[in-house]
């Protein structure tokens, strides 16, 4: 990490700590400010950014929706409820996609994966039997 600063420090802590739920900017600005209350939107979202260039989070990014980031870097998939748009960490095992990938297309420079489920959540599921 660069510099750790507190702002900095406080968005990764905010982030990791919003253990099973994905934040998108806004939130983190709101949980942020709690801790650094001078703190700025527009620092959240510079600060999310190098997080991300520098490793540390995984954007989730979806057409027409806010960015939402990840700390948990274990490598596993979503479930995107098409209701409420929570994100849910699955663990599901697949094969290896990008080894299988890499192999079938060598002419190609691949250099990851992203696999995402879409359903309806439980929440939503009860409403919708309500």
């Amino acid at each position: 990490m660069k510099r750790l600063t507190r702002q900095r420090k406080a968005v990764l802590e905010v982030v990791r700590g919003a253990k099973g739920h994905h934040p998108d900017a806004a939130w983190v600005y709101q949980e942020v400010r709690k801790l650094v209350p001078s703190i700025s939107l527009g620092t959240v979202y510079r600060t999310l950014e190098a997080l991300v260039e520098e490793g540390y989070l995984l954007p989730l990014t979806r057409s027409g929706e806010a960015t939402r980031y990840e700390a948990n870097l274990d490598g596993h998939l979503h479930m995107i409820c098409t209701r409420c748009g929570e994100y849910y960490d699955l663990r599901v095992h697949l094969p290896d996609l990008l080894a299988q990938a890499r192999v079938q297309y060598p002419h190609l420079d691949i250099s990851g994966v992203q696999v995402e489920y879409e359903g309806v959540c439980e929440r939503c599921r009860s409403d919708l039997q309500s």
